[in-house]
């Protein structure tokens, strides 16, 4: 080998040893499943609830809690996690000169509060609320009706991760 490619070598094993303790020492690390302050939840939100499901979905797949679907075991969970607001709105935001729909507003908007079974509000009422613009075309109409149900979705994945984080900041 030539000294020069040797140096080379030892400069770039140096420069990322570097960039690893870097990396490290700035206390970065990969997300984890939040911790929870109790180990059993019911979510009283009706079974064809879309966000309902895919909430007990994430929360079953923390692996640490136990999350009671039966509403006569309601009573045995720590927290009871209600809906108070759970609504879709697509509203017309924008027309051009004919009055012809060009943009709409979608939005979606979640209400809840956490409580006990013994009826300590443990989260006080929350709401969180996403709204995003969408373009709209006459000529594209199915695709743009596609198109907002896969915004609708993104959203409510965004709102169940939101509820997700907030679970994880209450202590009984």
């Amino acid at each position: 080998m030539v000294p020069d490619d040797l140096n080379r070598r030892a400069a770039l094993a140096l420069l990322l040893g570097a960039g690893a303790l870097a990396a490290t020492g700035c206390g970065f690390a990969l997300r984890k499943a939040p911790e929870f302050a109790f180990r059993s939840i019911y979510v009283d939100l009706p079974a064809n609830s879309s966000i309902g499901n895919e909430l007990r979905r994430q929360l079953q797949g923390t692996g640490k809690l136990e999350v009671i679907q039966d509403a006569a075991r309601r009573d045995q969970a720590e927290v009871l996690l209600q809906s108070v607001l759970d609504v879709r709105d697509r509203i017309v935001v924008g027309r051009d000169a004919s009055g012809q729909v060009r943009e709409f507003q979608l939005r979606q908007r979640f209400r809840f509060r956490v409580r006990t079974p013994a009826g300590k509000e443990v989260l006080p009422e929350a709401e969180i609320l996403r709204q995003i613009d969408q373009s709209y075309s006459e000529s594209a109409a199915l695709s743009k009706e596609a198109e907002a149900q896969m915004l609708f979705q993104n959203m409510q994945t965004d709102i169940v991760q939101q509820v997700m984080r907030r679970l994880a900041t209450i202590k009984l």
